[in-house]
Order: C-alpha cells, then structure tokens, then sequence
C-alpha cells in the first residue's frame, strides 16, 4: 500500500488504478500478452511523470510506460511492475505554421496530429492503419514506419526534438527546434526505438511537411516483383521523387482479403500473382490543377508512364483512381491487413526488410527453404515495397514451440543472407529478443548494454525489452 499511496500523492486518487480495473492495460490488442502490473499510474504532466519515477526508484519497482498500446511485440507486457500510462499527456502545445513543426505530448493520437496539421493546411506524414489509437511517444518508442517512408522517413526521420524522463526522475530537455545542431552527441535518437528501456519520452518536436494538393493513385498488376520495381523508377524519375507510397500485396493477400472481406472488391477479375498500390501527391498547383479536359496533370502523368509499362509487357493492369472515393477504396484493401490475418493459427509473424532488389529473392527462398522445413505451411505477405519492408507471416501446419523457432530462424537465415533486416518498424519488445541475441551484431549488443546500465543501473526501464539476456 505504500507505493499505491505515494502515487496517489503524486498525481491524485483518480489517476492511479489497482486490483482487477487494471486489466484494460495488461493485455495486447491482439490479445497474444497477458500481464498483471502492479498498479497503473496517469501522470498528467512532465513533472508527474518525473514525481511517478521517483515513487518507483524509491519502491525498487520496474517501470512500464504505455501509449496506444497498439503494439505487436509485446512492449507493455509486465508482471508486477508500475504502467505509466501516458494517455492524459494529450495536449499539443503548438502548432508553428511558418517553421512547419508541431509540439506535442507523448499520449497525443496520431490522427489528432494529422488533423491539426491540416488545419494549417500542412500534413504529418506518418501514416498507418492505428493512426486513430496509436500515441506519439509509442510511436517514437517503436520508431514506427507506415506507408509514406519512401517519400517522408520513419518517425525517426520526423523527429527534430524529445522531452525524456529519467528513470532517476531527471527531465532531460532536448526539445529543440533546430534542424542543424552539431553540439556533440544527437541524444535524441538513442530514446527514439528505445522502447521506453533507457527513459520516458514526454513530449516532441516533430516536422510538418505540405499538405499535397492532389494525388495519383492506382492498383495495378504485374508479373513479377522486378517489373513492379521499374514502375517505382520510372514514376520517380516522371514526378522528381514524388512517390509517396509503393505497396506489394500477392495472390495469397488477395485470395485471403476476397475471402475475409468481400465487400472491399477486387480491382481486378483474375487476381494477379504481383498487386500494386502506387500513390504520388503534389503540393504544385500546376499539377494539382485540373486542365482544359478536366483532367488533373499529376493523374496523368501516372497514366501516361502506366501506358508506357503496359505497352511494354511490364504491368498486366492498372487502375487509376478518379475519385476521393476510388482511391479511400483502394487503400481500405491495403490497410485490411491486420484484420484479414485475425484467426489464422498458428502463426509466426516476421516485420523484416531487405535490399529493395532482393526482396523477390528473398519470398523465393524463404519460401522454399520453408517448405522443406514444415511441408504444406501457409503464408501470407504484405510489403511497403518501396523501402523493402516485408510483413511477411507463416502458418505452420501444427502448434510447435520448436517447429515454430525453427520456421523464424530459418526466415532470419534468407534475411541475414541476403543483407537485411529481422526488424523493420514493429520494434523489438519481447518477441524479438531471441533473434536479437541470434543476430544482432555482438559489438552494438555490448554498446547497447553499456547505455542502458549508464541510464538505468538498477535496470528497472521496461526490463527484459529490447536488449537480450
């Protein structure tokens, strides 16, 4: 009782939660984690935050901090320790329209940024399906991606300042709004994918970009990976790298989306074994402009370098969308992903990313190799193709501990061959750690070690996250 009291003075009676009305917190969206923390605590300031760590150091207990918790890795995941619950932490202080940056808190929701951005009639470019429950500071924890790296970055990419909380309760003030600051070490960046192990970020400088005046927006269909790369070069090349989003769904995703959500449609009536969704924007009003035929230059543009592709044999197929309407339908297919892989058991999930160039190598491979692994597995693919990350999840055919590790390692193998990535924008959290200790380099897993016993000696930050062993 004396931690729940210390709490209670630090940040009042109704923002501190025992006993079963924990429970909201303590599991996953996917409902894969299931903890039991000892308390939840909802700071509604820096300095309750810092007042929470000071509690927790004082009781010797580890401390979990949680936004959305729209994770998939079991980040949150605690057995007896103290969740600090960022959602009261939801102000944005301000928006700064001619320096195009906004200032916000961690427990912000993404869709709120992206509609005070609009308002300014700019646009924060981080995108993906949870943007209505997904949190700021989860968001920068994890280092999240979503559709619009190829154009814009990850969140890390976006990042010109943080607010971090200590595990001492010490705030660390790195909230600059510079984008040149070459005062010795960038600090920021060691707490953005840090998971919340070395620190609590509060609060962040994020850069605004633009709002695109229109967009050119197609499915289209194709062979084979390597010609689906050609189309990205060339609209690159055609718009001046205006090439938003570049995403690759296979027959399996489409035979598995007409199956789980007919009502979404198919944009093409034999299902490609290549489909591509391509967008471009413009903020020139040139382009954006519809011309003398009513037709906007952007759209054809696209259209022109599709005609191209097709006459030459490369795409089957295309698409263009010629409505708000027509591209919110196309993008509800792409962004059904999670939904569609709901139920499908027992599943190995893997969020990896390779050279762009291999990536249909590395489906080929992986796909053999897995074969002789656990004959008659299922799998199920959907990329960001454009910056070669690939959610690439397999369905063996019995629920084996063993045979399941054996099915990621074997992936992790073609990955590590073929020079990429086990981890692309999910994060590491829990369900990373064995690949992590299997393949992360052992010089950056000792560096990692030394930051976090220097910010953390006690280790009491997310322990068990992130870091192996």
């Amino acid at each position: 009782m004396g931690l729940i009291d210390d709490l209670v003075e630090a940040v009042g009676r109704g923002n501190v939660v025992a006993g079963p009305d924990t429970d909201r917190y303590a599991h996953d969206w996917m409902g894969k984690y299931h903890g039991s923390p000892s308390a939840v605590v909802r700071p509604g300031s820096t300095a309750e935050v810092a007042a929470c760590l000071r509690v927790a150091a004082a009781h010797a207990i580890a401390v979990v901090p949680i936004s959305g918790n729209t994770g998939l890795v079991g980040g949150t995941m605690t057995e007896g320790g103290l969740m600090i619950s960022l959602e009261r932490m939801n102000r944005i202080r301000t928006v700064k329209r001619d320096a195009r940056l906004v200032v916000a808190e961690a427990g912000v929701i993404l869709s709120r940024l992206h509609d005070a951005a609009e308002a300014e009639g700019l646009y924060f470019p981080l995108w993906f399906g949870a943007r209505g429950s997904a949190m700021l500071g989860g968001v920068l924890s994890t280092n999240a991606g979503g559709s619009n790296v190829l154009r814009y970055g990850s969140t890390r990419s976006l990042c010109l300042g943080l607010e971090v909380v200590l595990a001492d309760g010490r705030v660390l003030d790195l909230m600059s709004e510079l984008y040149k600051d070459n005062s010795g070490y960038d600090l920021k960046q060691m707490f953005i994918g840090a998971e919340g192990t070395l620190g609590i970020i509060t609060a962040a400088v994020m850069k605004l970009v633009p709002a695109p005046k229109a967009h050119a927006t197609a499915t289209v269909a194709a062979r084979s990976l390597g010609d689906a790369l050609v189309l990205l070069n060339r609209m690159q090349e055609a718009t001046g790298g205006r090439v938003e989003a570049f995403e690759f769904m296979p027959r399996t995703y489409s035979e598995r989306l007409r199956a789980v959500r007919p009502d979404l449609g198919l944009p093409f009536d034999d299902i490609p074994e290549v489909t591509i969704l391509i967008e471009a924007g413009t903020t020139v009003a040139a382009e954006a402009r519809p011309d003398d035929t009513g037709q906007v230059p952007l759209v054809s543009l696209l259209e022109t370098v599709l005609a191209g592709m097709l006459e030459a044999g490369l795409i089957q197929d295309a698409v263009l969308a010629r409505s708000e309407q027509q591209r919110r339908a196309m993008w509800a297919r792409r962004e059904a992903a999670a939904e569609i892989s709901v139920g499908l058991t027992p599943a190995v999930d893997t969020d990896v990313c390779l050279p762009l160039d291999r990536v249909d190598g590395f489906l080929t491979e992986a796909l053999r190799r897995l074969e002789a692994v656990d004959p008659g597995l299922r799998s199920l693919t959907v990329a960001h193709l454009g910056d070669g990350n690939l959610h690439f999840t397999v369905f063996p055919t019995r629920d084996d501990p063993a045979l399941k590790d054996r099915v990621l390692e074997t992936v992790e193998d073609v990955v590590e061959e073929m020079g990429g990535s086990f981890s692309a924008e999910h994060g590491v959290g829990l369900s990373k750690l064995n690949s992590m200790a299997r393949r992360k380099n052992p010089v950056a897993l000792e560096v990692m070690r030394t930051l976090k016993r220097a910010l953390d000696p006690e280790g009491r930050m997310n322990p068990g996250k992130v870091i192996p062993g």
